[in-house]
């Protein structure tokens, strides 16, 4: 990417010769970062113009944001929890109300289609929705069964940690950068929050209009810079650490973590597999292959990048999955009417091209696209459908996190599962049939986090009541249900006890009220309690 010249190009003839975005509204978000240590450059992936000038954060600065929401907490913890979740259903309707302003911020930071924009928008406000209606049955005390009856009451409290550190990827701009931050704040917490370097202004905003709601500025203190730098200061200094990116990274930080003896949630990398069932609606699994596959350009963590296709309608399948392959809209418009926008960086290409070459070598035939796309945009690459993909190749077991797929014949179902559970990542699958109960007991046997039956991925995205996260290599802990947002407290005892102690008292021996004891348990037992 070119640098910016003291004398600029002609915008008409070279669109990286002016900025992207309104530079009066970059410094009012600029204004929010806690940041003294230079400046960044970032640039809109889909056309290679300057987006913002943005001042970039040191240690010290993150010591400083840490310090600040650590006092800010204090005060936090005390709102009651009605005022903290009204906070999130005014946001809720704040994230609708500025939707378009939103996506065009996730388009020209991310280079996504604007369809895949908005998903991210329903989902930010899906979640304060939930968290918000949800307040009371997930984090009020709750009486708990206690030792003896009537005469001890055990209840469980949640406390918050403190202070969350939440590194957000580039992927879901907007979405990542809220959705985990929420249920932190509503639990109690205070947050510092470090965008992806690459895409930090779409949270800017998305935090400013949760001031707007009426969090306090200094419950959630945003900062901006690279992940070894600013990232691992976070992690040095918060009480817990939620974190969505590579598996590379995401052990890199469970063990800083571990050192420090604080949790975190890690959701990391997949090589997702979708399974379409011998009885599967053809051309209902091909449109939603499409959508499974190229979304986001293939870029996101759900994103499948195996097809398994039954025998007896393989040919069918894949005569239908081509043709609508071909005819997606690629563009760097911002328009409804685009398919699938851009790569967004200049390192997820090379990843792209290399794995498609690599295959291509090594006999793999390129059923559609497979090549870049410099004529769109810098950082297009064409959908991609790969047959005869074997171990050998990079593609095969590695994330290519782009808009690639390998497609593969089966004759056995069992077979199938089993190939669809190799290697070392469980994060999501998709399973198509006619027949959704048998399609839940696929689902049940595949090692994943989510799976989805007639879906790609958004069916589980979007309901909010149950867990998200990955298994094996894709990850720790869960974000969305009760999951996300237990994670952010502590769980703590009160037990009470009446009358009598449970100990020997009174004059009783020991010895005597370890028999009462005994009786008693032999008599709870069967009353049938725990």
């Amino acid at each position: 990417m070119s640098e910016q010249t003291s004398i600029p190009a002609d915008p008409e003839l070279d669109p990286t010769a002016s900025y992207a975005t309104d530079q009066s509204v970059i410094r009012r978000l600029a204004g929010l970062l806690r940041a003294s240590a230079g400046t960044r450059t970032t640039y809109a992936p889909a056309t290679g113009q300057p987006i913002a000038e943005l001042p970039l954060s040191s240690p010290e600065d993150v010591l400083a944001a840490v310090r600040s929401a650590r006092r800010a907490q204090r005060g936090w913890k005390n709102v009651s929890l009605a005022d903290r979740a009204a906070i999130l259903l005014r946001y809720h309707d704040l994230v609708l109300d500025h939707r378009h302003e939103l996506m065009d911020l996730v388009i020209v930071e991310s280079g996504k289609a604007r369809k895949q924009a908005f998903e991210e928008v329903a989902h930010v406000a899906m979640t304060a929705r939930y968290y918000g209606r949800k307040a009371a049955e997930l984090l009020e005390p709750q009486r708990r069964s206690g030792m003896f009856p009537l005469l001890t009451r055990a209840e469980q409290r949640f406390v918050p940690k403190g202070v969350v550190g939440i590194i957000s990827p580039w992927n879901y701009p907007l979405s990542m950068a809220m959705a985990d931050g929420l249920p932190a704040v509503l639990a109690g917490n205070t947050v510092v929050h470090k965008p992806d370097s690459q895409t930090p202004l779409t949270g800017l905003r998305a935090l400013e209009l949760l001031y707007e709601a009426g969090l306090p500025r200094d419950a959630w203190v945003p900062v901006n810079g690279d992940g070894p730098t600013v990232g691992g200061a976070i992690i040095q200094n918060t009480d817990y650490v939620c974190f969505t990116g590579s598996t590379k990274t995401g052990r890199l930080i469970a063990q800083q973590a571990g050192e420090r003896l604080i949790g975190c949630s890690l959701e990391l990398g997949g090589k997702n597999p979708m399974l379409v069932l011998r009885d599967a609606d053809v051309h209902r699994a091909a449109e939603g292959a499409v959508r499974a596959c190229f979304n986001s350009a293939g870029q996101l963590c759900v994103s499948m990048e195996r097809l398994y296709v039954a025998d007896q309608i393989y040919d069918t399948f894949v005569t239908a999955f081509l043709d609508r392959v071909k005819r997606m809209k690629i563009s760097a418009g911002t328009g409804w009417d685009v398919d699938m926008g851009s790569l967004v960086s200049k390192a997820q290409l090379e990843t792209v091209t290399r794995h498609v070459e690599n295959a291509r070598v090594k006999g793999a035939v390129v059923l559609a696209g497979g090549k870049p796309r410099p004529d769109i945009g810098p950082l297009f690459y064409e959908p991609t459908v790969l047959s005869g993909v074997t171990p050998e190749m990079e593609c095969f077991d590695a994330e290519t996190f782009g808009p690639v797929v390998s497609i593969y014949r089966f004759s056995d179902e069992a077979e199938a599962v089993e190939r669809a559970n190799e290697g070392e990542y469980g994060l999501n699958a998709s399973v198509w049939t006619r027949d959704a109960r048998r399609g839940r007991a696929v689902a049940a046997q595949l090692v994943a986090g989510s799976v989805n039956v007639n879906e790609a991925y958004g069916a589980t995205f979007g309901s909010l009541d149950t867990p998200m996260g990955g298994m094996r290599a894709s990850g720790l802990g869960r974000r969305q249900g009760v999951e996300g947002i237990r994670r952010y407290v502590d769980p703590q005892a009160i037990a009470t006890q009446r009358l009598l102690p449970i100990a020997a008292s009174h004059g009783i021996k020991d010895e005597t009220y370890a028999e009462f004891m005994t009786g008693a348990l032999r008599v709870l037992k069967k009353l049938g309690r725990a």
